[in-house]
This record gives structure tokens, C-alpha cells and sequence, in this order.
């Protein structure tokens, strides 16, 4: 019995003793937001506006920091991402944002009660460092629509961009993941700038 014992223990034995050992590697996570600088540039409007549900483009799903290499291939860090998906992240701060704008008399969200005059419905378009141009990329694409009586029509459709400055990388070497998630913090709040300003004319 001890032999037999002993001649089953020693497949599983061998088996354990080629597997790989790969060391424990933390996920770090950072926050996918956009800061504004300074007092609303506008005084404070009297329209309510709604912002619906910010949709993820293609590829914009994945909560990885994702950067295009000098050759341009796409890398994204699986070890380093945002701390949620950056679509709903993207949506937190553009209501911020708006709200702090001065534009509107309120900004709310799906679900309230408030009686809404505009409408606003974005998409994550673009999010990305790129190493080869040694900087960061945001984009979205947005409908605004105003609310009639209950009826919506169609007031305007955006697509904004926005960049920010990377420190150039070494040939073949990549930027720590804390330089890649400021710079397109930064670039997302470039964007957002520029949907305000777009939105801007047209509800004046």
C-alpha cells in the first residue's frame, strides 16, 4: 500500500515541479477625471439640460491605459487601467463640467423629475497616449437636441478633440502609466473645453 501510494504521488509530483512561476503583479488603478481651471467663464443660464448615458465607441470599453507605440501599434496596459469603465467616468466629469459651465440653469441626469429644454447624448470617441507624437488624445462625438412638448428635435451634432503634451520616451521604452493617465485627463478636459464652447453658441 505505502508503494502504491507513493507511485501515484509522484506524476503529480513531476507535474508541479515544471510549472512556471510567475510573480504577483498588482493592477494599479487611476482616476479618469477633468479638472476645470478657474470661475465659469458665462453667466448662469436658466435652461435645464439633460445628459443621457455616455455610449463607449469601439475599443473604448476596456478600462486598460491604452497608448500607440512610435510604430503604431496599439498597447493596452492590463496592469494599469482606470478606476471604471472611462465612458461612465467620461459622463461623471462632462456633467461636472457642464454644470460648473454657467451655461445652464441645471444639469441632471436619466431619471429625474426635473423638466428638461435640452437634451445631450455623447460618445467616447477617442483615448489614448500617443508615444510616437509624445502626446495624449481625447475625442467625442455629441448630438444636442432640444425638448419640445415632449418631442425632441435635433439642434446640433459636435465632434471634439482635445490633446495634451507627453515627455518624448526613450527609443523601444514606455512612460510610467501615472504620466499616461494625467496627460489624458488632461486631453479629456481639453475636449470637454471645446464641446462646451461648441455648445455655447447655440444656447446663449
Amino acid at each position: 500500500m505505502k508503494r502504491r501510494a507513493l507511485l501515484l504521488a509522484l506524476p503529480m509530483t513531476a507535474c508541479g515541479s515544471v510549472l512556471p512561476e510567475h510573480p504577483y503583479v498588482e493592477i494599479r488603478r487611476f482616476p479618469f477625471t477633468a479638472t476645470r481651471q478657474g470661475p465659469p467663464a458665462r453667466g448662469a443660464g436658466r435652461r435645464v439640460l439633460l445628459v443621457r448615458l455616455m455610449r463607449a465607441a469601439p475599443g473604448m470599453e476596456t478600462r486598460g491605459l491604452r497608448s500607440i507605440r512610435a510604430d503604431g501599434t496599439e498597447n493596452v496596459d492590463y496592469y494599469a487601467e482606470w478606476s471604471a469603465p472611462p465612458a461612465e467616468l467620461a459622463e461623471e466629469s462632462l456633467r461636472r463640467w457642464l454644470s460648473a459651465s454657467g451655461l445652464f440653469g441645471g444639469v441632471v441626469a436619466p431619471g429625474s423629475r426635473a423638466r428638461t429644454d435640452l437634451i445631450l447624448e455623447c460618445e467616447l470617441t477617442a483615448l489614448a497616449a500617443d508615444l510616437g507624437r509624445s502626446e495624449a488624445r481625447a475625442g467625442l462625438s455629441a448630438v444636442l437636441m432640444r425638448d419640445v412638448n415632449g418631442e425632441t428635435r435635433l439642434l446640433t451634432q459636435l465632434a471634439v478633440t482635445g490633446a495634451a503634451p507627453l515627455p518624448a520616451a526613450a527609443a523601444g521604452a514606455a512612460l510610467p502609466p501615472e504620466i499616461l493617465a494625467a496627460g489624458m485627463n488632461a486631453a479629456f478636459a481639453a475636449a470637454l473645453g471645446a464641446l462646451e464652447n461648441g455648445i455655447a453658441r447655440l444656447v446663449r
